[in-house]
Order: structure tokens, then sequence, then C-alpha cells
């Protein structure tokens, strides 16, 4: 089993030395010419928004969830900038700001005479903070000076503060919940230009390198800590961020 191990990291260690070479000598012209998108001093500055809010009345979902009276919105805003070191390649920043706030009156869940429950009077609130460093790169495509497909990695840290509530008089119950997180991932996008100063453009993030830890206090009383951590290079289709810039 050794001299078979052995064996096996010599062939290794071979065909890394000779690859690279061998490449080297037979290499292959593609006629790939690199042209300038965007040229070097230019500043792009831009943000994107979202929001979303719902109100639900007696409302059923899937016949599981059933008499649904709620309330809540979500909003998020990023404004960001940057400036481009060099043609094609430019350094930023952006702020991210989001806040969520959902109100349950009922909520109702049946999955037969064994198993039910149902949640009432609950509220809960989050304000998250972010700030994020990045690096993007940029190709057109073809001859094209109005389409670009793009790749920026990202270096984001991020803080939130969250509390809710669930019952009234003696069985009110409350959580505070402070969140930090940092991450490293990638996003490949595309733009647009509508004219020479104005683009649109839409990114998917790539979930690559993430880290949170939680604290929480229930009551004022009793408090918990958790810390998580996960890599994984999977495309989210949730992630999608739309936005216009601008080019200075």
């Amino acid at each position: 089993m050794k001299k078979a191990g052995f064996y096996i990291l010599l062939m290794l260690m071979t065909y890394i030395m000779v690859c690279p070479v061998a490449a080297k000598e037979n290499k292959y012209d593609r006629g790939i010419v690199m042209k300038t998108f965007i040229p070097k001093g230019q500043w792009m500055v831009g943000a994107t928004f979202s929001y979303n809010e719902h109100v639900d009345q007696n409302f059923e979902f899937l016949s599981l969830l059933k008499d649904i009276n709620s309330e809540g919105y979500s909003f998020k805003v990023t404004p960001l900038v940057s400036y481009f070191i060099a043609d094609n390649i430019s350094i930023g920043a952006r702020f991210t700001y989001s806040r969520s706030f959902t109100k349950i009156d009922n909520i109702s869940l049946d999955l037969g005479d064994d198993l039910s429950f149902e949640v009432k009077d609950y509220d809960g609130e989050s304000n998250t903070y972010t700030g994020a460093f990045f690096v993007r790169t940029y190709l057109n495509l073809g001859d094209s000076k109005r389409f670009g497909l793009f790749n920026e990695a990202r270096l984001a840290y991020g803080y939130s503060a969250s509390t809710s509530s669930s019952g009234t008089g003696t069985d009110l119950s409350g959580m505070y919940q402070l969140k930090h997180n940092l991450n490293l991932s990638v996003a490949p996008g595309i733009t647009c230009f509508i004219n020479d100063y104005t683009a649109v453009e839409a990114s998917i993030g790539v979930a690559g390198l993430n880290f949170n830890w939680y604290d929480q206090t229930k009551d004022q009383v009793y408090t918990g800590k958790r810390t998580a951590s996960s890599a994984n290079f999977k495309i989210n289709l949730l992630s999608i961020d739309l936005g216009i810039v601008f080019y200075l």
C-alpha cells in the first residue's frame, strides 16, 4: 500500500511538472483580443433598491396554513462607488441597509387531528448594516461597446439587530438578537449601457465562504450563543441584484 501511494504521488508530481511545459509547446492561439470596455480613470457610482409589502386577511395557503392575519414589509438600499485603476478593472465599496417588519395576529397550521398549532400576537423587526469591498473585472461581448460581462469578488462584513415578541399580558415573551456576518464571495453579471454615461446591470450572487456569529437574550434573563460557517459555490438565484450605475 505504501509503494502504491508512493507511485501515485510520483505520477501526480510528474503530471503537474510536465503538463505546463507541454501546454506551452503546443500553445493554441484562439485569436482572442482583449479590448477596452471601460477605460482607466473613470468613476462608477450607483445604487440598487428593493421593497415589498404584504397584508393577509383570513388567507389560506395550500390548505395547511389557515386563518392567516398578518402584515409586513421589507426594503433594501445599496449605494456603491468604484474607481477604474486600469482598463476594465475597478476597485470599490458598497454599503447596504435593510429593514424588515412582520406582525402576525394569527396563523394556524393544520396537519390533522393530532398535529396542529397556531401562532398569535407575534411581532418582529430587523435592521441590517453591511459594508463590502470589491474588485470587478469587465469583458466586452465581441465588438460591442454597449453590452459587457463582469465578475466581482467581494469581501463583506454585516451587522444586524433584531427584536421579536409573542403573547400578551403575563404570557408576553421577547427576544433580542445580534448577528455578525463575514462573507467572501463572487458575483458574475452583465451590464448594458443606455448611453455613454449610464448603464443598467444585473448580477447573481455565488455563495462562497460565510461565517456567522449570534448572540441572543430572551426576556432580558436568558442568553444564548451560536456560530455557523459554510462554504459552497452554488449559484444563488434568490440573490439577483438589479441596479443602475453612472460612469463619470
